[in-house]
């Protein structure tokens, strides 16, 4: 049985790429931050300070716009940092192997139904394994015996 200490080196890439999948998301995220900073630095003072849009624009649109930001950097932040953690690569592991459980007993359950409506006779198995041994024999006999019989004369 491999111990969990145990690592081969198709594990070792798959962890590297993982770790760096999840500090490349988590570096969006940060970046996502520093742009919803400074574009609501930005907004405010496009909004109090310059009066852009006075005329055309609602009273105070800089905190709308801030406040839709603030709610998609939240659902960003909620995904890399919460949901990861919750369906990280275990948990992506354990999805498939349900899976492939459930293929393999539907597979199974197929291969009885068919064995049960058309099943395979005790003479056709015996054929079977007399034409396996048939093969074997050939095999053994091409490796083992002189071929020169079989040439022209």
């Amino acid at each position: 049985m491999k111990s969990k200490l145990t690592f081969s080196k198709s594990d070792h890439r798959e962890q590297y790429e993982y770790a760096r999948a999840r500090i490349r998301k988590r570096k969006r995220l940060m970046r996502h931050f520093i742009f919803f900073i400074a574009g609501a630095i930005l907004f405010l003072i496009m909004d109090l300070v310059l009066k852009f849009g006075k005329d055309s624009l609602p009273q105070n649109w800089s905190a709308y716009l801030i406040l839709f930001w603030f709610f998609i950097l939240l659902v960003h932040a909620l995904n890399v940092l919460l949901l990861n953690r919750f369906m990280d690569k275990e948990w992506e592991d354990r999805q498939i192997e349900k899976l492939k459980s459930k293929q393999m007993e539907r597979i199974l359950s197929l291969q009885k139904k068919v064995d049960k409506e058309y099943p395979i006779s005790t003479e056709s198995l015996q054929n079977e394994a007399t034409i396996q041994e048939i093969k074997k024999d050939m095999e053994n006999l091409d490796d083992e015996s002189d071929h020169s019989k079989y040439q022209p004369k």
